[in-house]
C-alpha cells in the first residue's frame, strides 16, 4: 500500500530539538495558523479554503428525498470526505487510510451530530418529501492541518449555500427556479470549527496548525470543536501519549480565541461575496429588466 514520505531520523531530531529551543522550522509561534484564504464559487454552496500549503473543497448539493420512517420531520444531511491521490501519495481511491476515517469521524461528530444544521428546516412534507442535503469534502493538497482546513471549508460552504424556495399544495411539492423565486439560506443553528493541537510528550509542547513534517514527528494530537459562545462539541485524543488535565484546559481556551478570529473572517468572506452577487448577480440583471423602455406602439 502506498505510503506518505517520511521524514528521516536527522530531520526528525532538528525538527524536535529547534521546538525545546521555542523555534518552529516556518516560524510561526506555537499557537499561531498558517495563512488561510477562503474563496468562493460561482455557484452557491462551493468553498475553496487553503491553508498553507494545505488545499480543501468543500461542496454542497441538494435533492428531494423520502425521509427516514423513523424521522418524519427532519431532512437528510451527509458528509462524504474524497482524498485524491494527487494531494498524497498515501491516498488510493477505493482504500481509505486512518487519516481519512478519522477525517470523516470527526468531521461527522462535530457538524452533523452537533446539530449545527437546522435538519427540521429541510422538511418539505412530513413523512413524504424532504431535502436531502450533501458535503463532497476534496482534499486537493495535503500539507497538515486537513482536519481544521476541512472544517472550515464544509461550514463556509454551508453558510454560502442557498436552497431552491418550493410550494406546497397539500401533498403535491412544487420545486421553484432560481428564476422563479430567490433561493433560500440554510438555517444554521451554531458554526463549529475544529483546532487540532499537536502534542510533543517528551517536550510538553502543543503546536497549533502543525504543518505534515510535524505531525509526522508528533507524539499525539487533540482536536478541540467549539463555536464562538465557547460551547464545545467534542474534544477527541488520538496518539498514545498521556496529556496532563490541566493541558486540556489550556487548549480550549486557545481554540476558543482561535474559533472566534476564524468565525469573523468566514463572515467577512461571506458578506464581500454578498456584496459582489448584488453587484452583477440576479438582483442587477432583474432591475434591468425592469428599467428596460417600452417600445412605442406600433402605427
Amino acid at each position: 500500500m502506498p505510503r506518505e514520505a517520511e521524514v528521516s531520523v536527522n530531520e526528525r531530531a532538528f525538527i524536535l530539538e529547534a521546538l525545546q529551543e521555542n523555534i518552529r522550522l516556518d516560524g510561526r509561534a506555537f499557537d499561531a495558523f498558517r495563512s488561510l484564504e477562503l474563496r468562493f464559487g460561482d455557484e452557491y454552496g462551493v468553498a475553496d479554503v487553503q491553508l498553507g500549503k494545505t488545499r480543501v473543497i468543500a461542496r454542497i448539493s441538494v435533492d428531494v428525498t423520502v425521509p427516514p420512517p423513523e424521522r418524519k420531520f427532519d431532512g437528510v444531511f451527509q458528509i462524504v470526505a474524497e482524498f485524491s491521490p494527487m494531494a498524497s501519495p498515501a491516498f488510493e481511491i477505493g482504500r481509505p487510510t486512518d487519516a481519512e476515517v478519522i477525517l470523516s469521524r470527526i468531521l461527522e461528530k462535530a457538524i452533523r451530530r452537533s446539530n449545527a444544521l437546522d435538519t427540521e428546516s429541510l422538511c418539505i412534507i412530513a413523512g413524504l418529501k424532504c431535502f436531502a442535503l450533501r458535503a463532497d469534502v476534496h482534499i486537493i493538497d495535503h500539507d497538515g492541518g486537513l482536519i481544521d482546513a476541512s472544517c472550515i471549508a464544509v461550514m463556509a460552504a454551508l453558510q454560502h449555500f442557498r436552497r431552491p424556495d418550493v410550494v406546497v399544495e397539500g401533498e403535491k411539492a412544487t420545486i421553484l427556479s432560481v428564476r422563479e423565486r430567490e433561493p433560500i439560506p440554510l438555517s444554521i443553528l451554531h458554526q463549529p470549527l475544529c483546532v487540532t493541537f499537536s502534542y510533543y510528550e517528551e517536550e510538553e509542547i502543543f503546536l497549533v496548525d502543525a504543518n505534515l513534517a510535524e505531525e509526522q514527528v508528533r507524539q499525539g494530537e487533540v482536536i478541540v470543536t467549539m463555536n464562538r459562545h465557547g460551547e464545545v462539541c467534542q474534544v477527541a485524543k488520538y496518539g498514545g501519549a498521556t496529556i496532563d488535565p490541566l493541558a486540556i484546559l489550556n487548549c480550549n481556551n486557545i481554540a476558543l480565541q482561535k474559533v472566534k478570529d476564524l468565525s469573523k473572517l468566514i463572515q467577512k468572506r461571506l458578506e464581500e461575496d454578498a456584496k459582489q452577487r448584488d453587484v452583477g448577480g440576479l438582483l442587477a440583471e432583474l432591475s434591468a429588466e425592469n428599467e428596460r423602455p417600452m417600445e412605442p406602439p406600433v402605427g
